[in-house]
Order: structure tokens, then C-alpha cells, then sequence
């Protein structure tokens, strides 16, 4: 059986993984052995559906030595005057050039890919198997074993649809959708996040009618507005000093998100309807405005089964239009494992510390692995967050995001790191700290942040911070 011998085994190349090991190996001199089941690093990049879109800037994904993309602002579309979003193609390419120029290139990195962590008999050698040779290989760490996929996401095309169907219904994942030859009368939509809303907006702007589209949406969502969410310091703490002000203002989370839309920092689709999911992606104005136009909204709750003519829910059956295709887009996304330490005596669970920013988190874990020698150092300045589903949860992320914050931002050396880091939101760069603009909105935080954390934390309920 071939044997290798690394550093650090880290199971995962996706962004997580990919946002860890290039800040490890920027600040530690050591040996990557980097895994994924997938043929390629990115992970879910690498099946999701064609006409995916960043919902962030591009400058906040991705690893933290290479930046995605030009930081460029758009200067025609809907979204003037925002920075730019890698679409799927970009971000592949992307990876792929991190993975082999960067990573491979330096000597400091082998990859395996299309394969799969098997386990370890004595937390020293390690068993890998090949999905295509079938060959086992035995992996000697040195020091770390690296869980890249605790938090990873489901998505439609790797997730078959959550209720049954049967002979004669037309059911696609949204990845099948531009592939469609025949045309339907009508499309069912079928998911409240933010593949539901890409996947209707994609209809939207090509040419399908408004009326000809079902959108059911067991929960109506709250998105953040990505004007909000720009790499601009300014933007970034009008950001935070909005959070805790519409927090410290509030008797209920249900109010800190009524504050946060009127202050045009929270969406939500049906003003009459009050949402209950919060996982907060971002979305365009423009993407409002034509989400606003379906008008044909069910809210049955989940489905139970599709039928060539009917859709079934618990205690109540809707009639789907003639010749109908539903599209499904209603796999769970974010996953939410039990939080446990990230440094844990078997294992580093790569998790989020800050609120949001996956890649930051990841890339955060990375360098305090590498800056850091003992587990309960690392563990006290990257606490483990949460990730939000009700606008309970995301009180709680932002209630712990912000102990986080703290804790790893009083370090003068990750302090340093951080803001000169393109994928931390919070980014102020030394020449822009004295600008009027970056001083306002900083006391502006400094006013509403000890009651907003307070009050975050009494939301929250089961979490004191």
C-alpha cells in the first residue's frame, strides 16, 4: 500500500479548505495534503447550477493571498456602483489556478483528488481510497487532521428532492433548468432561498412571464441588502452600527428586522408577510423588484409529494398548471452540526468565528493555527458560531460574532493580518482610518455596540456572551 507523509491532512478542497490551507502555508513552514472526493478543488463550484452568481463581492471569496477577481466597481447593469460578482466559470478557473500555480507549485501541497477519508486506527496514519483507481493510500500526519467539510452546504444537484415524486411528474434540479428543450406552460419553483429567488430571477430576465411562474415557498425569507454588504469601511460599520442600533432599540428579534428594513439594511419579499427564515443572503434591489412580480406564492409549508397533476402537503392539495415542470431548488444549503471547539484533540473542525464570511472564517483558522501553539489560545480567539436559520439564530451569530471580533481583533498581529486582508468585511486599511467618513461611522459603532451586544444576547436566549 503507497504511503506519503505531510503536516497537515486537510479533508475538503472546497473554499473552506482552500481558504485554510493558503493561509497555513503563508505563515507556517510545512506540508499540505489536500482531499476531495470531487476531480477538481472548489467543491460545490464544481456542480452548481450554470447560472450562479456570487451573491457577494468577489473580493470577499475565495484565499486570502490571491484575490477573486479585479475589486472592480460595475459601471453598467443594475448594479452600478457595486463591486463586481464572480459568476461560476470565474470562480472554477479561479480555484483550479489556486490549486495547481499556487499550491502544487510550491512544492508544499499534493493533492488527491476524487477521494475519499476513510479513517484513522491509531490518529496517526490515515487511510485514503481513490475513487477511480480504487488504491488505497496510507497517509502519515505529522500534526494535524483538518474536517474541511463540517459546515459544507447541500445544494439540488447533489440532493435529491425532499419529497416524493411520482411516474409522470416533471421534476428537475435547478441545474437542469437552462437544459430544458421542450417547453413548459408553466414553472413551479419550488424553495424559499437563495437558489429559488436566482432561479426565478433567471426566468424573469429571460423572457418568461411573471404569470406563468408558481413560486412555493414554505418560508418567507429575509435578505440582506447587498448595497450593505461592500468593501468599503464606511459601508462595513454603517453595517454593524445599524445591527446594534436596531437591536438596542428593540423588544424582539421580529422588531430588530422590521428597524433593519427601514433603515434599508433587511428585505423582504411580500411587505404583508412577516418572515420567519433568516439565513440572510444578499440581494440586488433590481432582483426585489422582480421577485415582486410573481404574484402566484404558495405557502402550504413543505411538500409532501408531486403527482403529474398535483402538488400534496400536509392538509392541503394545490393543482399544478398544464404541463407544468417543477423545479426544484429546495435543498437545506447551510448545515448546522452540533459547534464544538474547532481545535479538538482528534481534530481542527474548520467552523465560523466572525458573523458570516465563510472564506475569512476559514482562512482566520488558518493563519491562528499557524501563529499559535496551544489549542486553548487558538480556541479562545476563534469561538465556535453558529449559523442562522430563524432571526434567533442570527441574533446569536451576531451576538457571538461580535465576542469573536473582539477577542482575536485585540492581537496586534492578526489585527494586522485582518485588515490587510481583501476577504475580511471589516477591512480598514492604516490610510483610511483618519478619513472623516471611517471616524463617524466608527463612533457610531462605539455608541450603539455594548447595548446592541447586550440586547443581541438576551435574543438569543440560550447564550450568554
Amino acid at each position: 500500500m503507497p504511503k506519503l507523509d505531510t503536516d497537515y491532512l486537510v479533508v475538503g478542497a472546497g473554499a473552506t479548505g482552500m481558504a485554510f490551507a493558503d493561509a497555513l502555508i503563508d505563515h507556517a513552514d510545512v506540508h499540505v495534503t489536500l482531499l476531495d472526493r470531487r476531480h477538481a478543488a472548489g467543491g460545490h463550484w464544481n456542480d452548481a447550477y450554470p447560472f450562479v452568481q456570487l451573491h457577494q463581492a468577489s473580493v470577499f471569496y475565495g484565499v486570502a493571498s490571491t484575490v477573486l477577481g479585479s475589486g472592480a466597481i460595475q459601471q453598467d447593469g443594475p448594479e452600478v456602483g457595486l463591486q463586481e460578482r464572480a459568476r461560476r466559470a470565474e470562480i472554477q478557473a479561479y480555484y483550479d489556478d489556486i490549486l495547481y500555480r499556487r499550491f502544487l507549485g510550491s512544492g508544499r501541497v499534493t493533492f488527491l483528488p476524487a477521494s475519499e477519508y476513510l479513517g484513522s486506527d491509531d490518529g496517526n496514519t490515515h487511510r485514503v481510497v481513490s475513487h477511480v483507481s480504487g488504491e488505497h493510500v496510507e497517509v502519515d500526519v505529522r500534526r494535524r487532521l483538518v474536517d474541511a467539510t463540517y459546515l459544507a452546504p447541500t445544494i439540488p444537484a447533489t440532493t435529491p428532492p425532499p419529497f416524493g415524486v411520482t411516474d409522470g411528474a416533471r421534476v428537475v434540479a435547478v441545474n437542469d433548468l437552462p437544459a430544458v428543450v421542450e417547453t413548459p406552460g408553466a414553472y413551479v419553483i419550488v424553495g424559499a432561498g437563495k437558489t429559488a429567488t436566482d432561479a426565478i430571477v433567471w426566468l424573469l430576465r429571460n423572457g418568461v412571464e411573471a404569470d406563468r411562474i408558481m413560486w412555493v415557498r414554505p418560508r418567507d425569507p429575509w435578505m440582506l441588502n447587498r448595497a450593505c454588504v461592500q468593501p468599503d469601511p464606511v459601508v462595513a460599520l454603517g453595517l454593524a452600527a445599524d445591527t446594534f442600533e436596531a437591536a438596542a432599540s428593540s423588544a424582539s428579534p421580529d422588531e430588530m428586522f422590521l428597524r433593519l428594513e427601514a433603515a434599508g439594511v433587511m428585505l423582504r419579499i411580500d411587505p404583508d408577510v412577516l418572515p420567519t427564515m433568516a439565513k440572510t443572503p444578499t440581494l440586488g434591489m433590481w432582483e426585489l423588484d422582480l421577485l415582486r412580480t410573481v404574484e402566484n406564492v404558495v405557502r402550504n409549508g413543505h411538500i409532501k409529494g408531486v403527482t403529474a397533476g398535483e402538488i400534496e402537503f400536509e392538509g392541503a392539495v394545490v393543482s399544478l398548471p398544464s404541463n407544468a415542470l417543477v423545479v426544484h431548488c429546495a435543498a437545506s444549503g447551510l448545515q448546522y452540526p452540533p459547534m464544538v471547539p474547532i481545535w479538538g484533540q482528534d481534530k481542527v473542525r474548520v467552523q465560523t468565528s466572525r458573523a458570516g464570511f465563510p472564506c475569512f472564517n476559514a482562512a482566520l483558522v488558518g493563519f491562528v493555527e499557524a501563529t499559535r501553539d496551544d489549542d486553548l489560545e487558538r480556541n479562545r480567539l476563534c469561538p465556535t458560531n453558529t449559523l442562522p436559520n430563524t432571526t434567533t439564530d442570527w441574533s446569536e451569530m451576531q451576538s457571538r460574532g461580535a465576542a469573536a471580533a473582539a477577542a482575536f481583533g485585540a492581537e496586534a498581529d492578526i489585527a494586522a493580518w485582518a485588515n490587510g486582508c481583501a476577504l475580511n468585511p471589516a477591512r480598514i486599511e492604516p490610510g483610511q482610518r483618519d478619513r472623516p467618513e471611517v471616524l463617524a461611522a466608527a463612533a457610531r459603532v462605539a455608541e450603539h455596540a455594548p447595548p446592541g451586544r447586550a440586547r443581541l444576547t438576551k435574543f438569543a436566549g440560550h447564550w450568554i456572551s
